[in-house]
């Protein structure tokens, strides 16, 4: 069976645990729309690509992220994250096998984010887009979805206590908003 299949049966189950719906936010308005790519590499132990933000970026700079962003007039979620992927790290749309979309998580900054699971294949090159990408790394899919490595945490922000997932991979801290939907796709796909 295919990592593809293995992923959508794997899909095919009811989530565990309740999935998380979005950030402890205080947020008022119509969320926009945004979409991410979940790119997991066709291996024997496959893994997921995360990029690394630059650090002088006017927001989320230096975190850990899925390549994404705004859905663009006229595009779906899927059509976005794909572009989203080649823009800022050069990954062709073509070597994506879509696998299936999540349920949207919205973000503390109102963003509704719609994570696209994708196969790719493995050590593709891939070119960071140097004003946005510092840099990308991929984190092993067993790991990541191990709920023993998602740790819950919070923190005192605006008068207020915030939760949140962080989750520690060879020294890159994956936390916020990325942990999270990595929570999801855990309490959905039971990957074993």
């Amino acid at each position: 069976m295919s990592l593809a299949d293995r992923l959508r049966t794997g899909l095919e189950r009811p989530a565990v645990d309740p999935l998380l719906a979005g950030d402890d936010s205080s947020y008022a308005g119509a969320p926009t729309p945004a979409a991410v790519l979940i790119a997991i590499t066709d291996r024997p132990n496959p893994g997921v690509i995360l990029t690394v933000r630059h650090a002088d970026l006017r927001t989320h700079a230096g975190q850990v992220a899925f390549p994404g962003g705004r859905i663009d007039p006229g595009e779906d979620a899927g059509a976005a994250a794909l572009r989203e992927a080649w823009e800022e790290l050069g990954l062709e749309p073509d070597k994506v096998e879509r696998v299936a979309s999540l349920d949207s998580y919205l973000t503390v900054t109102g963003y509704s984010v719609t994570p696209i699971i994708g196969v790719v294949p493995p050590d593709l090159v891939l070119a960071p887009h140097e004003p946005e990408v510092a840099d990308w790394f991929e984190a092993p899919l067993g790991f990541i979805l191990d709920p023993a490595n998602q740790a819950r945490e919070s923190v005192l922000f605006e008068g207020r206590e915030r939760h949140y997932y962080r989750i520690d991979w060879n020294g890159r801290n994956i936390w916020g908003a990325t942990a999270a939907m990595i929570v999801n796709l855990s309490r959905r796909l039971q990957w074993r």
